[in-house]
C-alpha cells in the first residue's frame, strides 16, 4: 500500500462469495490503501482514531524502485523469471529480506544469489485472496497465519485452486495478547461482564475465543463477555484507540500497536498473551499447488526455503541489519522508525521467533513429539467454522496434514541433522523454585476438565484417560512456557475432610498420567486438592447461572488445570 498505518500482520482475507472480501489487519487501514480491495465490515461497535496513528508518508517519500521486465519463459528463479512472493509490511519477514541483500529483489552477493535462485517480494497490504494472487500470476508464493491459512484453504479450493504451506517462517512468543487497563482484570475469568475490543476473524479472536472456551467460565458468563469488533478499516490502530478513549475495558492486539498501548495507556497489562502459549499462532509460506508439482518448481522452492532458514540465521547474528532490511524496504517501518526510532522497530524482535530449520522440526513435530502446526490447523478450522468465518460454511474440512508439503524441511533436516537432534531435545527448563514463584501469582486463565473417577476411587479409568488426552493435553500444548496447577475439586456433599483427601489423590492422578505417558515435566505441576472450597457454581443458586442443581455441582466436580507463568 501506498501508505500505510500501524497494524502488525497484514490484513487478513476473509473470501465471502457475493458478500465481502478483504478484512484488514496486519499494517493496514483502508482508508490509507492506494487502492486496497474489498473489506469485510465486521462489527464496527467501536469508531475511533488512534491518537499514534502512523503518520501519512511525507511528500518526499522515496519513490519505489523500479521492477525489472519479467520474461516468464525464462527458466523459473532466472533474474529474468524470478520466484515472485506476496509478502505484508510486517518484521517477522526480515529475515527474507536479509536473505535477499535487504532488498526486494535478488542482490549479487546475497544468500538467495548464492543459491542460484532469484526472489522477487511483492508487498501486498490490501492482501488479495491466494486465488487472485495465484491467478494473476502476482506471486505464486504468500505469508499466511496459521489460523488464516486454516480459514482461506477451504475457499481456495471452491475456487478450482490449491496451495500448501512449506515452512513455518516465525512464532508469535509475546506478540499477541490480552490486555486491560483496569487492574482488577488479572485473568481471562475477570473479563466477564466486560468489553474487549478486537478485529473480527483475526488471530486476536480466534485467540480470545480459544481462551474463553478454555476458561472456567459459566457458559453464561460467557456470553456475558462483550465482543467489540473495531470497523476492518480502523484496524488495530482503531482497536488501540477503544482502549486508549477508555471505550472498552480491554483489547486484543499485536506489536507494533501491543506494545505502543502497553506503552502508554494508564494501567495497561497484559492478562493473556502468546509469551505463555508460545504454540498457538504461526506464520506460514503457502505455494501454489500447480508450482509444487513441477521438478522445477520444486527445485526453486528447495532453494527459497533454504535461503530463508539461512536469512534467518542472519538476522538473529545482526539483528540491527534486519531492522535496516526492514526500513529500507518498506514504507511502514521507515516510518516507524522515524517516529519510534530503530531501536523501538529492534524492540519488536523480542516478541517472536524467527523459526529456522531446528524451529520448523519442533513446530511440525519432525523430531518426535506433537506437531503444533497441523494442532492448531485444526483448532482454528473448528473455531472459525463455528464463529462464521468461512464463505462457504458447507466446504470440506481439509485434514491438517493436506495443508502442508512437508518434502522441503525435511530435505533441509536431512542435511542438518544437527537441527533435527536440537529440535528433539527439551525447549524449555523447568524447575520445582520457579513453580512456586510462578504459583504464587494469580493464574491468567483456569480450565475446569471432567476426568471421571469411580465413587470414592483415584484411579484413572481408560475413559478418564481419553479425556485428559483430548481436553486436557492440547491446552497444556498451547501453553508452552506455562507451569501449571492440577487441582482436585468436588461439590458440597459429603465430608469435607474425605473430599480433601480425595480430591488432592485425583488431581496427582492425573499428573501421574501426565507424566508417565505424555512426558512432561513433572516440575510443571502444581497439585492442589480444594475439595469443595473452590466452587465455580455456587450450588445454593445454581439458576443463576441457568444451570439446575445437578449441573451446577458437576462443574465443581472437575479437574482443573491453571495457567501460570509470563504474560
Amino acid at each position: 500500500m501506498a501508505q500505510l498505518t500501524p497494524l502488525a500482520k497484514g490484513l487478513i482475507t476473509v473470501i465471502v462469495i457475493g458478500v465481502a472480501g478483504s478484512l484488514a489487519w496486519n499494517f493496514g487501514l483502508k482508508e490509507r490503501f492506494a487502492g486496497g480491495g474489498e473489506t469485510a465490515t465486521g462489527k464496527p461497535v467501536v469508531v475511533g482514531t488512534a491518537s499514534e496513528a502512523t503518520p501519512k508518508p511525507r511528500a518526499d517519500a522515496p519513490a519505489k524502485a523500479a521492477v525489472p521486465a519479467e520474461d516468464r519463459n525464462a527458466p523459473l528463479g532466472s533474474a529474468a523469471n524470478p520466484l515472485k512472493v506476496s509478502l505484508v509490511s510486517f518484521h517477522g519477514y526480515a529475515p527474507a529480506l536479509v536473505a535477499n541483500g535487504n532488498a526486494l529483489t535478488t542482490q549479487p552477493g546475497s544468500i538467495y544469489g548464492k543459491l542460484g535462485v532469484h526472489v522477487r517480494f511483492v508487498i501486498q497490504d490490501d492482501i488479495p485472496t491466494l486465488a487472485t494472487i495465484f491467478e494473476s500470476g502476482a506471486a505464486q508464493c504468500a505469508w499466511r497465519t496459521s489460523d488464516f491459512w486454516a480459514q482461506e484453504q477451504p475457499n481456495l479450493r471452491n475456487a478450482g485452486l490449491d496451495g500448501r504451506a512449506v515452512m513455518i517462517v516465525d512464532n508469535t512468543q509475546g506478540g499477541d495478547a490480552v490486555i486491560a487497563r483496569d487492574p482488577a482484570v488479572k485473568a481471562v475469568e475477570d473479563l466477564a461482564g466486560r468489553s474487549v475490543a478486537l478485529l473480527q476473524f483475526t488471530p486476536s479472536h480466534g485467540m480470545l475465543i480459544d481462551a474463553i472456551d478454555n476458561s472456567s467460565l459459566t457458559a453464561r458468563r460467557k456470553d456475558s463477555i462483550k465482543m467489540v469488533f473495531i470497523n476492518a478499516e480502523e484496524g488495530t490502530a482503531g482497536v488501540r484507540a477503544a482502549l486508549e478513549s477508555a471505550a472498552v475495558d480491554a483489547a486484543v492486539l499485536w506489536d507494533p500497536d501491543l506494545a505502543l498501548a502497553l506503552r502508554n495507556v494508564k494501567g495497561a497489562h497484559v492478562v493473556y498473551s502468546t509469551k505463555t502459549a508460545t504454540n498457538l499462532i504461526f506464520d506460514v509460506m503457502v505455494c501454489d499447488s500447480r508450482l509444487l508439482a513441477k521438478p522445477e518448481g520444486q527445485a526453486v522452492v528447495q532453494k527459497f526455503v533454504a535461503g530463508w532458514m539461512d536469512g534467518v540465521l542472519a538476522a538473529r547474528a545482526n539483528p540491527d541489519n534486519a531492522v535496516d532490511a526492514l526500513v529500507r524496504t518498506q514504507e511502514f517501518f521507515k516510518l516507524l522508525a522515524d517516529k519510534e526510532g530503530k531501536p523501538f522497530v529492534r524492540s519488536l524482535f523480542a516478541n517472536l521467533v524467527w523459526t529456522g530449520g531446528e524451529d520448523n522440526a519442533r513446530i511440525l513435530g519432525l523430531a518426535g513429539g506433537t506437531n503444533h502446526y497441523e494442532r492448531v490447523y485444526k483448532r482454528f478450522d473448528e473455531i472459525y467454522r463455528k464463529a462464521g468465518a468461512l464463505a462457504n460454511p458447507k466446504s470440506p474440512v481439509i485434514a491438517p496434514q493436506d495443508s502442508f508439503d512437508y518434502r522441503f524441511i525435511k530435505a533441509l533436516l536431512a542435511e542438518n541433522r544437527a537441527a533435527a537432534e536440537a529440535a528433539a531435545k527439551p525447549q524449555e527448563t523447568f524447575t520445582q523454585s520457579a513453580l512456586s514463584e510462578a504459583t504464587q501469582k494469580q493464574a491468567m486463565v483456569t480450565k475446569p476438565v471432567t476426568v471421571g473417577f469411580a465413587s470414592g476411587s483415584a484411579e484413572l479409568t481408560k475413559r478418564a484417560q481419553k479425556t485428559v488426552d483430548s481436553e486436557m493435553v492440547p491446552f497444556i500444548e498451547n501453553n508452552g512456557k506455562a507451569y501449571f496447577e492440577v487441582s482436585g475439586n468436588s461439590d458440597s456433599t459429603g465430608a469435607r475432610e474425605t473430599n480433601l483427601r480425595l480430591s488432592a489423590a485425583r488431581a496427582r492422578a492425573v499428573v501421574d498420567y501426565l507424566v508417565t505417558q505424555w512426558e512432561f515435566p513433572r516440575e510443571r505441576f502444581k497439585i492442589v486438592g480444594n475439595g469443595s472450597d473452590r466452587p465455580l457454581c455456587v450450588e445454593a443458586n445454581a439458576a443463576a447461572e441457568g444451570l439446575s442443581v445437578e449441573d451446577c455441582r458437576a462443574l465443581n466436580r472437575t479437574t482443573r488445570v491453571a495457567v501460570y507463568g509470563g504474560r
